[in-house]
């Protein structure tokens, strides 16, 4: 039988007070259990028409401030962005049957912390952010290869690769978190994390 935690779920909601930290403990099991990309995420978006789009992104870092996510500005999701800053994520842990679902704020990192992670990609991977117009309409799959040929050339020294303008990081500050846990018959259990006028957590039990 699972042991409870004082709120009378698994024990492995914990009793932390602040979710970030919760967070932690569930993303550090699932490296361990999910076969690819444990930080991948559903990113949902919306455009001045309220029109929704969702799409997978990797989550790259993350910590008491929010959860870092790397694009190009120009492409849709960071135009939805740039026109509305509300944006939802959502994890799927299919190993651990459990989920995580965030909705919050973003603002862009620094140029400083977008550099560090820019210079830390490879070489084609720093290439592609140049080449690629993310996106828009491609003529034919040749036109964006001669424009990852052209840029080789231009920046051949692998070392030396600039940061493109258009090409940064996003940060969900978080206003709620809500932890999901798989359980037998549907019966789920949910504990949902928000933020209150002091900017305290306070948490709450939802109905599977």
């Amino acid at each position: 039988m699972n042991q409870k935690n004082s709120l009378g779920l698994n024990k492995c909601f914990l009793d932390k007070i602040d979710p970030i930290d919760l967070f932690e403990v569930w993303m550090n099991e699932a490296k361990k259990t999910e076969l690819n990309d444990p930080n991948a995420l559903a990113l949902a978006t919306s455009d001045e028409n309220n029109s929704p789009s969702i799409r997978m992104v990797l989550l790259k870092d993350f910590n008491k401030d929010g959860f870092v996510f790397y694009t190009n500005l120009n492409s849709q999701k960071g135009n939805e962005l740039k026109n509305n800053p509300k944006a939802s994520m959502c994890f799927h842990w299919k190993s651990l049957l459990r989920q995580v679902r965030i909705n919050g704020m973003v603002k862009k990192v620094s140029n400083e912390v977008a550099d560090e992670y820019y210079n830390s990609r490879g070489y084609e991977s720093r290439i592609g952010a140049w080449a690629s117009k993310q996106s828009t309409i491609l003529n034919n799959r040749d036109e964006l290869l001669s424009s990852i040929e052209k840029y080789k050339k231009k920046y051949s020294n692998k070392n030396d690769v600039p940061r493109p303008e258009h090409w940064s990081g996003w940060n969900l500050i978080p206003t709620s978190i809500e932890f999901w846990l798989d359980g037998d018959s549907r019966i789920h259990e949910r504990l949902k994390y928000t933020k209150d006028n002091e900017d305290d957590w306070v948490k709450s039990l939802l109905s599977p």
